[in-house]
């Protein structure tokens, strides 16, 4: 069965580039982003996890730890770090899984028969899991093209701030940018409620300011 927003994301202990991971003692009282891989020294996931090596410190200001998975072992991880960090001028600062026996991989759905990576590997996906181990956020791409860690961090903003307050988030909102008011808040109440003010477009769709800033 996929695994669905809201579900408690699966645990387990696999090996990694970093040692031995027991995933829901590894991540703790933070926020995780987990990314896999179809295999190691693949060209596009270089890019991606130099990437997510220099956004650490952004990943880390919003309490979220990055993992990656890819099917290949420990030691050849090492070896594809070194590559990385020359080509893409860069520290890796984060464990790779070595989903070797693709256990992990299996339990969260990342091996697609009609990928274009074949029935063995894993297909890019990524996965957004809170401080309750809950997934918040599941995307899968396609092997041409490399994942947007910018959104991720958007939307990781989105949610961390709408789990705090009544408020939803629009189209293409990045921080700072004006809020929906919830749908089971009245007018009246969400008055009360933004004291910086509230806008109503439609009786339906109410805006305020990001009430966190």
């Amino acid at each position: 069965m996929s695994l669905r927003l809201g579900d408690i994301a699966p645990d387990f202990t696999q090996d990694s580039s970093e040692g031995v991971i027991k995933f829901h003692e590894w991540i703790g009282d933070s926020w995780a982003v987990l990314f896999s891989h179809p295999a190691d020294y693949t060209p596009v996931c270089t890019t991606e996890l130099g990437m997510v090596s220099k956004l650490k410190d952004e990943f880390a200001a919003r309490n979220v730890k990055p993992i990656a998975l890819s099917v290949d072992s420990a030691t050849s991880h090492t070896g594809w770090i070194k590559d990385i960090n020359e080509t893409q001028g860069c520290s890796v600062n984060y464990p790779i899984l070595a989903d070797e026996d693709k256990k992990v991989s299996t339990l969260y759905d990342m091996i697609h028969p009609n990928s274009s990576t074949g029935n063995t590997l894993t297909v890019r996906s990524v996965f957004v899991i809170d401080n309750n181990k809950k997934l918040r956020l599941s995307i899968t791409y396609p092997a041409s093209t490399g994942r947007n860690f910018d959104e991720l961090l958007r939307v990781i903003d989105s949610l961390q701030m709408t789990d705090n307050y009544s408020v939803a988030t629009p189209a293409n909102w990045t921080d700072g940018g004006d809020c929906v008011v919830v749908p089971s808040i009245s007018t009246e109440d969400a008055i009360k409620k933004f004291p910086k003010g509230v806008t109503e477009v439609k009786p339906y769709l109410r805006m305020t300011p990001q009430p966190n800033k």
